[in-house]
């Protein structure tokens, strides 16, 4: 039996959490960040991470993981409503073989519309001016 994975203070999310890479960001408080996904698979999609250190949901502490949770139902109700979205699709991804890429626990909020498709994963980066456009109503939504 192999030993589990550690978590990496290295990874890309850590390094935003820190402010050492930008985001635009859409909610904090203090166990949570959401941010959008720079390379969106639809209009308003966020990501939730939790503060603590967790590589994904199999080593999250059940408190944080019931904030994160909690901030994704409050985050998916807002885009939702924001994007006048028909649904929302939840994805949360753990270890490699899981199809997770990085390895701090997030969970996607992606806003979905009936019969268009979602847009390959990490496949077109969004212009930085819809994603200020898309942060800037998104935080106002989540503020209000």
């Amino acid at each position: 039996m192999s030993e589990a994975p550690t978590y990496d203070s290295g990874n890309v999310f850590a390094k935003i959490l820190r402010g050492e890479l930008p985001a635009y960001k859409v909610y904090e408080d203090d166990h949570t960040l959401v941010f959008l996904d720079i390379m969106p698979r639809s209009p308003g999609h966020a990501l939730v991470i939790p503060k603590a250190p967790a590589r994904n949901i199999l080593d999250i502490a059940a408190d944080d993981l019931a904030h994160v949770a909690k901030v994704a139902q409050k985050v998916a109700r807002a885009a939702k409503s924001v994007f006048a979205a028909d649904g929302i699709t939840l994805q949360q991804f753990s270890e490699e073989a899981g199809g997770q890429v990085v390895f701090h626990l997030h969970v996607h909020v992606i806003p979905r519309f009936t019969g268009v498709a979602m847009k390959p994963a990490a496949s077109e980066m969004e212009a930085g001016e819809v994603l200020a456009e898309h942060a800037a109503r998104l935080k106002a939504a989540l503020a209000g």
